[in-house]
């Protein structure tokens, strides 16, 4: 079985067949704990679902700074097109899930003394508030040009 996170033999891009295919950035030293290309793909895939890139660092076991240090690598314009999709598509995930909490609410499932349950739906204002204030989401505006 082949790691879907390697090099695509004849394109030559990490992720390859996906909206978020990219040709690695070369690293002049390739240390095994390092940006490597299926680290890179890793990390791509987790931006893509995180939307932060803090987060998608950390996930992968790499940190922000090293992150961006890549994306301003030589060569690496491949890999940043391909990190800015990751974060537009991964902050309009969010958006999108805070939108349908917002409006739909969260149920609660509680047990209370003697094994009855109580079960509540309600709208978290906080979050209703925080999406309508991004409304349309800044980076949906950014990718417009507004």
């Amino acid at each position: 079985m082949t790691d879907p996170f390697s090099i695509d033999p004849t394109s030559g891009h990490c992720l390859a067949g996906t909206d978020l295919a990219f040709m690695p950035v070369a690293r002049t030293r390739m240390r095994h704990e390092g940006w490597t290309p299926a680290m890179q793909a890793r990390f791509i895939v987790a931006l893509d679902a995180m939307g932060s890139v803090g987060r998608a660092a950390r996930a992968v076991g790499m940190n922000r700074a090293s992150a961006y240090r890549l994306r301003d690598a030589a060569g690496a314009d491949s890999f940043a097109a391909a990190w800015d999709h990751a974060v537009h598509h991964g902050r309009l995930d969010q958006w999108t899930a805070a939108m349908d909490r917002a409006i739909n609410g969260v149920t609660q499932v509680r047990v209370l003394a003697q094994g009855r349950v109580s079960v509540t739906n309600s709208i978290d204002t906080g979050l209703t508030y925080a999406a309508m204030r991004d409304h349309p989401p800044r980076h949906v505006r950014d990718a417009k040009g507004q």
